[in-house]
């Protein structure tokens, strides 16, 4: 396996970044450069939200020059960094990452790459074309648990891998606050829930099965309880209005107000105030007037609510051995600063910028574990799963699945 992607590697000089989307993952990710200004410097950001851009602003000391609201207004420009970070909605992937390809920017996008698999597709002949370097934030390749098991596949301790069973646990209060209330509830808005969520997981089974492909793929799923239908007695369309609010365990009091009281202003209760910082008076406004106060049986929801879920302890791997009858143990080495982002996904955060700033900086995508091709192919996978889910079948994927 390659080096540890926190110690880079020849650092010749800082890599200049241009954040384009300075939300909750834009800001994460620009974070890497208040603990390692000597890597990486963010020299310019692009948000339509002047609340948002003047925060990342002041973090980082940006010149008044590279504050901008419309992306397009960088590509017009001369080039003036090393990079971009792409962290625009899921539907607002594909034009700048296409654009600032071509203007030569080595580029970090959140994923998924795009909404449809023609615009993946697009993405990555135009990184190709213009020769810079794509890493997809499938910040889940590069958690130090995820790895050990890959070193652990690739180093023969469990044998052949004839079968992965693989959950997805989003949680409850996670799925009400993205999935139902928040900018993934609906379909037509931003992407499909396999797509939105579950790429992750895809693309960890893609990789975890070696040089295998995929022949068929089959996926079934439905709005299954956040409908009206399943509104309780009782329940008023708002929390702050709800007389049996109290006994729910999506209240949007519960999920945001007791966090804010609790000191508590990360993710998610600095998702729902997007103009100001969070504090009892504004989040309290946020769901009196805002989508996040919605009851969660009378949403405009239309992904699926049981698609899948996942289970791990994040901490430790354990390989039992089938002719000793013994588990064995084994820790994944995690040097990532433990007060990187709001979340830091347990330090693959870190982990996925220390590796795109290796690779940037020594122009080497051999640091990057989610490169284009590859990601292309998982992506292609949830795309095929999709169609699978609507049309109510099991797809064949290529020539190979149909004999």
């Amino acid at each position: 396996m390659g080096q540890n992607s926190s110690q880079g590697a020849r650092m010749t000089s800082s890599v200049r970044v241009i954040v384009v989307g300075a939300g909750c993952r834009g800001e994460i990710y620009s974070q890497f450069a208040s603990i390692h200004p000597e890597r990486v410097q963010v020299v310019g950001v692009a948000d339509p939200r002047k609340f948002a851009r003047t925060k990342l602003q002041q973090k980082h000391k940006i010149l008044d020059e590279n504050i901008f609201e419309d992306w397009h207004n960088i590509v017009e420009r001369e080039k003036f960094a090393d990079a971009v970070l792409i962290c625009t909605p899921d539907r607002l992937h594909k034009e700048p990452a296409v654009a600032f390809a071509k203007k030569g920017y080595h580029i970090l996008l959140e994923k998924p790459m795009a909404t449809t698999a023609e615009d993946c597709t697009a993405i990555v002949e135009a990184c190709t074309q213009s020769g810079v370097i794509l890493s997809v934030g499938h910040v889940l390749r590069y958690d130090p648990v995820t790895h050990k098991i890959t070193e652990l596949i690739d180093a023969g301790v469990v044998g052949d891998v004839m079968h992965i069973q693989h959950l997805e646990p989003v949680g409850f209060y996670h799925f009400a606050h993205s999935f139902v209330r928040g900018s993934w509830r609906n379909e037509a808005e931003s992407s499909f829930a396999l797509l939105a969520k579950s790429c992750h997981d895809i693309d960890l089974i893609h990789h975890w099965a070696g040089p295998r492909r995929c022949v068929k793929v089959s996926s079934f799923g439905s709005v299954s309880h956040f409908g009206k239908e399943n509104k309780p007695t009782g329940a008023g369309n708002r929390c702050l209005d709800c007389s049996i609010e109290g006994d729910c365990p999506y209240s949007a009091s519960k999920i945001y107000l007791n966090r804010v009281k609790q000191g508590h202003t990360g993710w998610p209760v600095s998702v729902i105030c997007p103009s100001s910082l969070p504090d009892i008076e504004s989040v309290t406004e946020a769901l009196r007037t805002g989508p996040y106060g919605r009851c969660v049986y009378e949403c405009d929801n239309d992904v699926c609510s049981n698609q899948g879920e996942l289970s791990c302890d994040g901490h430790e791997v354990h390989v039992f051995d089938f002719l000793t009858q013994r588990s064995t143990k084994h820790k994944a080495h995690n040097d990532a600063p433990r007060n990187f982002g709001m979340s830091g996904h347990g330090g693959a955060d870190y982990h996925l910028m220390a590796a795109f700033i290796s690779a940037v900086a020594n122009n080497d995508p051999s640091h990057i574990r989610s490169g284009p091709e590859e990601t292309l192919l998982s992506h292609l996978l949830v795309f095929e799963a999709e169609r699978s889910r609507l049309e109510s079948r099991v797809v064949y994927c290529g020539d190979a699945g149909r004999r």
